[in-house]
């Protein structure tokens, strides 16, 4: 059994990167997963501990860093965020792909250890309409929202560091185009010659 791909998505927020990962798992015709990362911001309205995030304590989540139970982690807005380095690692070795939901700099830290993940970076068409989504989901006042604007600059610059790039600009093309990466890392040569060992050993018999 071939080992599973991590898959780092990367985005400003607001750029629809939450809504194209649930419909690549809705749609996925292998075993595929998204890592519920740990954070200690609070917990928003709609969202539920264990399924959006694993929402703990400031305390608790410095006690994990401690015993090295993260594969990455950073701090934006003064929240901790985090991703479990043992169910990463578990799920990954049972041939499932993760999807990991992460910024640049968590991004930076899981090539370092996992250099086999790809990297997606999921672009707005422009400022103004990512300013539209951020005011449009009425979760953050505008002071928030003008902090996340701020911040999306610093995201996108680092844009050169991933494998790919998605323009959200039209959703069903956006999604097609997350299908097709997808598509194509199952086709490559490592992963296809394990997979037809049997047939590729056939024909090569003398």
């Amino acid at each position: 059994m071939s080992k599973g791909t991590p898959y780092i998505i990367s985005a400003p927020s607001g750029a629809g990167k939450s809504s194209l990962i649930s419909a690549i798992l809705k749609n996925s015709t292998h075993t595929m997963k998204v890592s519920i990362s740990y954070t200690t911001r609070s917990i928003r309205p709609g969202e539920k501990n264990g399924v959006h995030y694993h929402f703990v304590s400031k305390k608790c989540f410095e006690n994990l860093i401690n015993h090295n139970e993260f594969l990455e982690y950073v701090k934006v807005f003064d929240n901790y965020y985090g991703t479990s380095r043992s169910w990463i690692e578990e799920n990954l070795n049972k041939g499932i792909d993760i999807l990991l939901d992460i910024d640049w700099q968590g991004a930076r830290q899981i090539r370092k250890q996992i250099p086999s993940a790809r990297s997606l970076f999921i672009l707005p068409t422009s400022n103004y309409e990512l300013k539209q989504r951020l005011e449009n989901r009425a979760q953050d006042d505008k002071n928030v929202i003008a902090k996340r604007m701020a911040e999306a600059k610093s995201e996108i610059s680092h844009y050169k560091e991933y494998d790919y790039i998605i323009l959200n600009d039209d959703f069903n093309s956006a999604l097609a185009d997350f299908k097709s990466i997808i598509h194509s890392e199952k086709l490559r040569q490592h992963k296809q010659a394990k997979k037809y060992s049997n047939i590729l050993n056939a024909l090569l018999k003398k």
